[in-house]
């Protein structure tokens, strides 16, 4: 049997413990982003809730986004040194608090202060617990098929979330209560589920040290000297960075419907369910089955999306606003929407495709978060200023020219990347890290959560 017929059959899963596992730190990973679930379908009415302008609400995302940033490096070496079990369900506990009195206020600092508390909690802590823990919960070659699987799943509760509030605003006579109420409920369930993950996720590491031996901050710390040095590791989270400064623009595409095309708000946000959720579901969940068949590795399927972003954000900075060429403007913006969704799946697949050990993925991630993340620090707030001071078609013509830039500069490092990945990197860090093991004198297999 061949390496490449021994991978097809390979299950994700390897157990059912390890499924229900998924199933729930999938289920958290969504809940937790209840507000940004909530932005790319009913920005409009967030902003008539909070009073505040797009401006003010690109830099409150972008004040939340650098606090995040801040904290994916200053928490790294925790999340190799903790098990899911105290960083997820403790910060879910927090952010679930947090969310319920997002609805309850409009003072621009007080919503300030919950959103700094979220990004440190559900950001910092949170987020990169949530990435190791997947890859640490399937083997290398099913990388893109387990962060698929996990953004399509987070696609599908995102999808009741929006409907279930979509439903609540249209309820109570288009009220922006009906956000109130779903701020409300979304945080009484995140405090429920970090109870469950208190209960049923991993207790211990992955380190080959022990507790007892007092050594495990001293191998958290050699195997981030060894992995950080790497120059493929930043180069997958340039690859990520592009990605996501892309999907920072998707709130506004919501208004953009509004604005240029005269599209109702209702009816603006019911597409962008449909070209987000479902959007997200369809493309996430067949990125990772698809993307090693059509284009070699998760690296070869950055690039080649990022390439299409460029064209089509070519194609909607040219194309003329007027009401009647509204079908085209949302026949645009509907792939590019899956595009991003399909990338998303992705970006964080080949830092186990690399063959990165799982006990030092996590310390990886989070850093590579950073990385991938800091447009959540810029991105929103420059969209929205730039939509600001340019009203009209000009400011969406310079948005989606911005967009096209960015799809160029991305596929640019993805190709870099696509090379750098093919070139003897998995044998070099079996080298270091073999390494590594003989300085501290550790033994032993290496361990992922489906085999201890």
């Amino acid at each position: 049997m061949t390496n490449t017929q021994q991978m097809a059959q390979t299950p994700v899963f390897a157990s059912r413990r390890i499924l229900s596992n998924f199933i729930l730190i999938t289920l958290c990973s969504q809940f937790t982003f209840a507000l940004l679930a909530m932005k790319g379908v009913l920005l409009p009415q967030i902003l008539e809730l909070w009073d505040v302008s797009k401006t003010q609400f690109g830099l409150l995302l972008s004040i939340y986004g650098l606090a995040s940033n801040f904290m994916y490096v200053l928490l790294s070496w925790a999340q190799d040194r903790y098990a899911p079990r105290q960083l997820i369900s403790v910060t879910m506990i927090i952010g679930g608090i947090t969310t319920s009195f997002l609805g309850k206020t409009s003072d621009f600092y007080v919503l300030l202060s919950l959103l700094l508390v979220l990004a440190i909690c559900c950001e910092g802590a949170f987020w990169p617990a949530i990435l190791s823990s997947v890859r640490k919960s399937a083997s290398d070659e099913n990388q893109s098929k387990v962060f698929g699987i996990l953004e399509g799943g987070r696609g599908l509760i995102e999808f009741l979330q929006n409907a279930i509030t979509l439903g609540l605003y249209a309820w109570l006579g288009n009220s922006v209560l009906g956000l109130e109420v779903a701020f409300m409920l979304n945080g009484g369930v995140m405090v429920l589920l970090g109870i469950i993950c208190w209960f049923v996720l991993p207790r211990e590491p992955l380190l080959k040290s022990s507790d007892t031996s007092g050594d495990m901050m001293e191998e958290v710390r050699e195997g981030m000297k060894v992995t950080l040095a790497m120059p493929e590791i930043w180069l997958a989270g340039v690859s990520g960075f592009f990605i996501y400064f892309a999907y920072t623009s998707l709130p506004f595409y919501v208004t953009y419907l509004d604005e240029s095309f005269a599209l109702p708000a209702l009816a603006a946000s019911i597409f962008a369910i449909l070209s987000t959720s479902v959007g997200r579901i369809s493309s996430a969940f067949v990125a990772g089955f698809v993307t090693n068949r059509l284009f070699g590795s998760s690296a070869g399927g950055m690039q080649a999306g990022l390439i299409l972003i460029a064209l089509l954000g070519t194609a909607l900075a040219l194309m003329p606003t007027s009401q009647s060429l509204v079908w085209i403007a949302m026949s645009l913006l509907m792939p590019l929407v899956f595009i991003i969704f399909f990338m998303r799946a992705l970006y964080f697949a080949p830092y186990g495709e690399m063959g990165l050990p799982p006990r030092f993925s996590g310390s990886v991630i989070a850093v590579a978060a950073f990385v991938v993340y800091a447009p959540s620090s810029f991105g929103y707030l420059l969209w929205g200023y730039l939509l600001d001071t340019f009203p009209g078609d000009s400011g969406y013509r310079y948005l989606f020219a911005t967009l096209a830039i960015i799809g160029i500069a991305g596929a640019v490092s993805a190709i870099f990347l696509r090379r750098r990945m093919g070139e003897g990197l998995r044998e070099r860090i079996a080298r270091k890290v073999t390494q590594v093991d003989a300085k501290l004198g550790l033994k032993g297999e290496e361990k992922t959560f489906a085999k201890p």
